[in-house]
C-alpha cells in the first residue's frame, strides 16, 4: 500500500443532494485532510438511464458550498483521468478481457428463469440467485449455447473460500465460502456493471480506503475478489482498506430515502442553514469529538477526525438539533459577516429589493446583530424585520397577533404610550424604553408583558421582533407614532 492516503468520493449523478450521501463525502474529505492525504471525487455515471448532467451540477454546486474540495475529480485533473465513469469504457473493456483471458472471469448463458428451475428442482429457493451452473461449461456447450443465438454476460469466479476483512467501522467481517453467487460484471451487450467499474477504478486510482455506506457492505465480498483477482493480473498493488458508514435514518427510525423531502440537501440551504452549522451537525451523524461536547469548528473537526470512532450504529437525522446546532454557529458569525449573509434571504423573501438603497442596507446592519441572537437558521430573518422596510400604506399587524394583542381592552396601553412617546425631546433608545416603562408599568401598574404586548404588535406586526425600542429608534418618531395610533380601536383597518 501506498503511505498516502487517498480515499475517494464516488456519486451517481441521480436526483438532488441526500444528506446521507453528503455525510458520506464529508467523513472521506476529513479523513483524507486529517491524514494529509488526497480527495478523489469520481462520478459513477454509466447508467444513461437514471444519471443526468443536471445532478452532476447540483453535486458540484452542493460540495462547492459547503467547501468540501478535491484534489483530483473532472475539473480538477490528475494523472489517474478521466473522473467520469462514462468516458473509462475501453479501459472496462479492456480488463474484462483480461480477467476472462485469465480464467478470472467466465461467459454465463444461463436464463433467470433455468436458474430458478434448477433451483427448484433441487428443493432449493429460487430466491438464492444464481447457481454457478455455467462455470465449466465446455467448449463445445459454449459453441451450442450461441448456435441457439444467446449471447452471455461475463461473471466473476468467486474464491472457494471465506472472505474476510477488518472494517474499519465495524470491526472483523467474514462472508462463508459458497454464500455469494459468482456476480455479472459485463452485461451480455458489453455495457460494464458497477461491480466492475468501481473496484477497477478504485485499483487504478491506488485508492487506500473506501469509506461508504452500510447499505454497500453486502458488495463488499464481491470487490474483495476481485481486487485479488486484478492483482493476479497486475492491475492492481493492494485491496483497500474499507470502513462502512452507519445509516442516516430519518422520522420513525426507517432509513432516511431520497424522496423523503428531510434529505434534500438544498432545502437546509434554501432554509439558511450556513456551511459551518449544517457540516457540523452532518458530522455528528455517526461520530462524535467528544462525550460531553456537540458543536465544534470545521477546522475542528479536521484535526480530531478518527475513523475508528464512528459508530456502527444508526444515526438519526434530528432537524431541531441541527437547528440548534446551527443557531450556535450563526451567532458565533461576526456581524458584518452575518450580515451580508442574510441579504440574499431578505431579496428572496421580497423584504429588500434585487438592488437595496444605502439607506436600507444601513437600516439593516444596524438592526442585524439584534437578529443574529434570536435566529436559528438566516431565513428566519426576513419575518423579523419586514416591519422595518415595509411601505407604511401596506402594513398591517399579523392577524393572530392583533387579534389577541390589539383588543379594546389594549386602549389604555396604546394612549398612554402615544402620550409618553409624543412628549420625549430625542428619539433614542434609552429615551423611548424609559419613557415607555415610566408609563405603563409605573403609570398603569402594568406587568412588563402585558404592558408592552400590545405596543410591540402595534409596532413591529408580530409578538416575535427584535428588541421593541431599538426598533423603534430605527422606524423614527413619526412612523412609530402613527402605526401605534393605526392600532387604536376604530382606527385599525
Amino acid at each position: 500500500m501506498t503511505e498516502t492516503v487517498r480515499a475517494r468520493f464516488c456519486p451517481s449523478p441521480t436526483g438532488t443532494p441526500h444528506v446521507g450521501l453528503i455525510r458520506t463525502a464529508l467523513f472521506n474529505w476529513a479523513f483524507a485532510r486529517h491524514h494529509g492525504g488526497s480527495l478523489v471525487f469520481r462520478i459513477e455515471d454509466t447508467d444513461a438511464a437514471r444519471d443526468s448532467e443536471e445532478s452532476y451540477q447540483q453535486l458540484l454546486e452542493a460540495l462547492r458550498w459547503l467547501g468540501l474540495d478535491w484534489d483530483e475529480g473532472p475539473d480538477a485533473g490528475g494523472e489517474y483521468g478521466p473522473y467520469r465513469q462514462s468516458e473509462r469504457r475501453d479501459i472496462y473493456a479492456d480488463i474484462a478481457r483480461r480477467l476472462l483471458e485469465a480464467g478470472e472471469l467466465y461467459e454465463a448463458f444461463s436464463t433467470n428463469e433455468e436458474v430458478a428451475e434448477r433451483r427448484r428442482a433441487k428443493g432449493q429457493d429460487p430466491q438464492l440467485g444464481y447457481d454457478n451452473f455455467d462455470r465449466d461449461l465446455t467448449p463445445e456447450q459454449r459453441a451450442a449455447y450461441r448456435a441457439e443465438g444467446r449471447v452471455p454476460v461475463l461473471r466473476l469466479r468467486m474464491p472457494d473460500e471465506d472472505l474476510a476483512w477488518g472494517d474499519l467501522v465495524r470491526g472483523e467481517i467474514s462472508f462463508p465460502a459458497g454464500s455469494i453467487p459468482d456476480p455479472v460484471l459485463v452485461r451480455a451487450n458489453g455495457d460494464p456493471l458497477y461491480t466492475l467499474t468501481n473496484p477497477v477504478d478504485d485499483a487504478l486510482m491506488r485508492i487506500t480506503h473506501v469509506l461508504r455506506g452500510e447499505d454497500l457492505l453486502p458488495s463488499t465480498p464481491r470487490q474483495i475478489a476481485l481486487y485479488r483477482a486484478l492483482e493476479r493480473i497486475g492491475v492492481a498493488e493492494f485491496t483497500p482498506e474499507f470502513g462502512h458508514l452507519p445509516y442516516v435514518m430519518g422520522e420513525g427510525n426507517r432509513k432516511l430515502s431520497k424522496r423523503d423531502p428531510q434529505s434534500n440537501l438544498f432545502n437546509y440551504r434554501d432554509r439558511g442553514f450556513i456551511r459551518e452549522g449544517l457540516l457540523n451537525y452532518l458530522a455528528l451523524l455517526g461520530w462524535s469529538i467528544a462525550d460531553d461536547r456537540d458543536t465544534f469548528t470545521v477546522d475542528e473537526l479536521v484535526r480530531a477526525f478518527e475513523i475508528s470512532k464512528v459508530s456502527a450504529n444508526p444515526a438519526r437525522f434530528d432537524v431541531k438539533k441541527a437547528e440548534a446546532i446551527n443557531g450556535v454557529h450563526v451567532r458565533a458569525l461576526d456581524a458584518e459577516d452575518f450580515a451580508q449573509r442574510v441579504v440574499p434571504y431578505l431579496q428572496a423573501a421580497g423584504v429588500l429589493p434585487a438592488e437595496p438603497s444605502e439607506e436600507q442596507l444601513t437600516t439593516w446592519r444596524t438592526i442585524a446583530p439584534l437578529v443574529q441572537e434570536r435566529v436559528t437558521v438566516l431565513g428566519d430573518a426576513a419575518p423579523l424585520v419586514r416591519f422595518l422596510f415595509v411601505p407604511e400604506a401596506e402594513f398591517a399587524p399579523e392577524e393572530d397577533a392583533a387579534a389577541k394583542n390589539l383588543k379594546p381592552d389594549a386602549e389604555p396601553v396604546l394612549r398612554a404610550s402615544i402620550e409618553a412617546l409624543e412628549a420625549l425631546p430625542s428619539w433614542e433608545t434609552a429615551a423611548i424604553e424609559q419613557a415607555l416603562k415610566d408609563a405603563l408599568v409605573e403609570g398603569l401598574g402594568l406587568k412588563p408583558r402585558k404592558a408592552f404586548a400590545p405596543v410591540r404588535v402595534a409596532i413591529t406586526g408580530r409578538t416575535v421582533s427584535p428588541p421593541l425600542y431599538e426598533s423603534m429608534e430605527l422606524l423614527g418618531r413619526e412612523v412609530s407614532l402613527g402605526r401605534l395610533r393605526n392600532a387604536l380601536p376604530g382606527n385599525a383597518e
